[in-house]
């Protein structure tokens, strides 16, 4: 049987995925504890061994072995633009879109202490932006400058005007820097021009950064690790919605990815006013778009979250009485034990709680919204962001998910709400599960086989409906 071996070497786990292109079926998935800390082989040979007896059994033979990463941290960068609202944003928005985690953003002309202080932060690739094209140079050029001041031995990403881009590589040059030329990441004001610094990225993540992490070990089995791990996700997710030239994907949607440490939100959809007499204002939005909230996860950011709800949000969602002291020890129990796994109703239902907080927070600064102005013409809205308010599918990944009886009950909180009523969230979206965690392995998989990858989503992807069944021991 010739199959696929798909691999994500995830922050916590490394998953694997064999895949019967064939019968277009998945064979076997295994996890176990990424080994980053010394070799990680050891961590994969672990999963392998539990899918030995299959590959015995069916006569496997790989025809190729691909991977993601998002272990040691997943890929860290800092970004620099001209003003916060315009390409600082944009680098922001085209690094999340890379599958990268944002250390920083730096915006104006910078000073030695910004670069000493983003250097202590160990990024991985800088992005340096600034000015559309045509427009202001004099601030990128110095901020070349200062960068140039510093023995900066990691990428540097050039994606500002166009204008600029020979005076800063002349600077570069002269240090030694290793640095990539790409096209600016907001050539207009409020356009975006994000794919070319994608493509870039994930060039410099396969040539510098899977070495410097110790994958290459990985890569004399594995073959190629193609991307970060969340731009797999981001991958799966837009081959989904749009689908192929020869096969129908199922429409916009947005996926909510509940996991230890951050709740990843990705939108695939245009994300028009959905109504009339509104007016778009700010950034343009991309079709594809991820966001990242460090402070909300279960277990790593749990302490952050908490910051972040408050007692009164965690009484809104746990069904019972709970008092302000028991809240503070469940969440202390977490934060002081990040491997803990519920072995009990009680324990599941604050874990149920705390993703209903996660998505909804998550989902509220993902989203986008209306803002109402008065003029002597009357009232006048504005919309900034994206409407989800249409979006046919909310698609859930994550443990907490996975392993719930009730998942429905936990995506319901990115639901659009009444008392919210300028936050543009999901009004009726139907519910799908990733409950065999294929969609990092699928957003792999498109890149070879993109109709298979898109017709497995289809076939292994669960819906689910909202139902009252208790939660079980």
């Amino acid at each position: 049987m010739k199959c696929y071996l798909l691999v994500d070497f995830g922050s916590t786990n490394t998953k694997l995925t064999i895949v019967d292109i064939e019968n277009e079926e998945i064979i076997a998935t295994a996890k176990a504890i990424t080994t980053i800390e010394d070799d990680i082989m050891r961590g994969f040979n672990e999963a392998y061994a539990q899918l030995e007896p299959v590959i015995l059994e069916n006569n496997i033979e790989f025809v190729e072995k691909i991977g993601c990463s998002s272990a040691a941290g997943g890929l860290k960068m800092i970004a620099i633009g001209l003003v916060p609202e315009l390409t600082s944003e944009a680098a922001r928005r085209a690094s999340l879109g890379a599958g990268a985690k944002i250390l920083n953003t730096y915006s104006y002309e910078l000073a030695e202490a910004d670069v000493e202080e983003m250097l202590a932060m160990k990024p991985e690739i800088i992005l340096l932006c600034g000015g559309t094209d045509g427009g202001n140079k004099e601030v990128i050029i110095n901020n070349a400058k200062v960068l140039a001041k510093f023995k900066i031995t990691i990428p540097i990403i050039v994606a500002c005007n166009k204008a600029a881009q020979p005076q800063v590589a002349e600077i570069f040059n002269k240090v030694g820097f290793d640095y990539y030329r790409c096209e600016n990441v907001m050539p207009s004001i409020n356009i975006l021009n994000v794919d070319n610094v994608r493509d870039v990225i994930r060039e410099v993540f396969m040539k510098n950064i899977v070495y410097a992490k110790g994958l290459d070990n990985a890569i004399k089995y594995v073959g190629d690790v193609l991307m970060p791990t969340p731009a797999a996700v981001l991958n799966a997710a837009s081959l989904l919605a749009k689908g192929t030239d020869e096969e129908d994907g199922i429409g916009d949607l947005v996926v909510v990815d509940i996991g230890g440490a951050t709740t990843d939100v990705h939108s695939l959809c245009d994300g028009y006013p959905t109504k009339g007499g509104i007016t778009m204002k700010g950034l343009q939005e991309p079709f594809a778009k991820r966001s990242v909230e460090g402070d909300l996860g279960m277990r790593y950011s749990v302490l952050a979250c908490y910051q972040a709800a408050g007692y009164r949000m965690f009484k809104k969602y746990y069904p019972n009485d709970i008092s302000k002291d028991e809240v503070e020890r469940q969440i202390n129990l977490r934060h002081e034990d990040i491997k803990l796994v519920p072995i009990n109703k009680e324990d599941k239902i604050f874990d149920a709680t705390i993703a209903k907080i996660c998505t909804e927070l998550a989902l509220n600064r993902h989203a986008g919204y209306i803002e109402t102005s008065f003029s002597p013409f009357g009232s006048m809205y504005s919309q900034y962001g994206k409407d989800l308010t249409q979006i046919r599918y909310l698609v859930g990944t994550g443990g907490v998910l996975v392993f719930n009886d009730k998942p429905a009950d936990i995506l319901k909180a990115a639901k659009f709400d009444n008392e919210q009523p300028d936050l543009l969230k999901p009004m009726h979206p139907r519910y799908l599960l990733d409950k065999t965690y294929i969609l990092s392995a699928m957003g792999l998989l498109a890149t070879k086989l993109p109709n298979q990858a898109l017709r497995i989503m289809k076939k292994y992807l669960i819906e689910i409906k909202e139902d009252n069944n208790e939660i079980k021991e």
